[in-house]
C-alpha cells in the first residue's frame, strides 16, 4: 500500500494579501515546500485541492458573517484562485477542484479535470494512509481530514503545516480530529486574539 500528502487550498486568497487571508498562510506554503524538498521520499503521492468558485450561491455573503458566508474568494479565473507562489507544485500529481456552484469545504467533495474524485484517485493509487496540510485548519483542512478518516484512510494532520482562523473553531476541529481517531502532530499557526 501507499501513502499520500493532501495539500488543502494553499491559494493566494487564503494567504496574506488575499480576500480571505489567514494569518500564517504564506508561511504554510513555504513550509510545505521545504518539507517536500527535504524529504522527497516521505510520500508516494502528492495531491492538492483548490477552492474553485464560479457561482457558489449563499457561500458568498454581502456582508459575510464569517460562519457560513464569506467574502468572495478563489473565483475561477482570478489571481486569488491560484496556488500561493511559495508552494512548490512540481510533485503535485492531481488537483481536485471544489465548490464551483455550492459551498464545499472538503477536498473529498472535489474532482479532478476528468471528473475523478479524490477518494477514487487515492484508491486507484492504492493509498491507505494520508497526511493532510494546508489552510485553514479549522475549516477545509478539518473537513478534508474528517472525510479521509470516514473514507477509511489512516489520517494524520500535520498541524505545523496548517494555519487556523480562530481559537474557538480550532478547538472544535482538534476535538473532532480526536473523536474521529485522526492523529495530529505539532501545533497550527493561529492568529493572535
Amino acid at each position: 500500500m501507499a501513502n499520500a500528502l493532501i495539500i488543502v487550498d494553499v491559494q493566494k486568497d487564503f494567504c496574506e494579501g488575499g480576500s480571505l487571508a489567514v494569518a500564517g498562510g504564506a508561511g504554510v506554503a513555504a513550509g510545505i515546500s521545504r518539507l517536500l524538498a527535504s524529504e522527497p521520499h516521505r510520500w508516494d503521492h502528492v495531491v492538492a485541492t483548490k477552492d474553485y468558485h464560479v457561482d457558489p450561491g449563499a457561500h458568498f455573503g454581502d456582508p459575510p458573517d464569517f460562519v457560513s458566508t464569506w467574502p468572495q474568494h478563489c473565483v475561477v479565473g482570478t489571481p486569488g484562485s491560484e496556488f500561493h507562489p511559495e508552494l512548490a507544485t512540481d510533485r503535485v500529481e492531481a488537483i481536485f477542484h471544489k465548490g464551483e456552484y455550492a459551498a464545499a469545504y472538503s477536498g473529498f467533495e472535489g474532482h479532478a479535470g476528468d471528473g475523478e474524485t479524490l477518494a477514487d484517485w487515492l484508491r486507484r493509487h492504492q493509498v491507505d494512509s494520508v497526511d493532510v496540510v494546508g489552510i485553514a485548519t479549522d475549516h477545509c483542512v478539518r473537513a478534508t481530514a474528517l472525510d479521509a478518516a470516514q473514507e477509511g484512510f489512516a489520517t494524520t494532520v500535520l498541524l505545523d503545516l496548517t494555519a487556523a482562523v480562530a481559537p474557538d473553531t480550532l478547538d472544535v476541529a482538534l476535538r473532532a480530529f480526536e473523536g474521529a481517531g485522526i492523529t495530529t502532530h505539532g501545533a497550527p499557526v493561529i492568529r493572535a486574539a
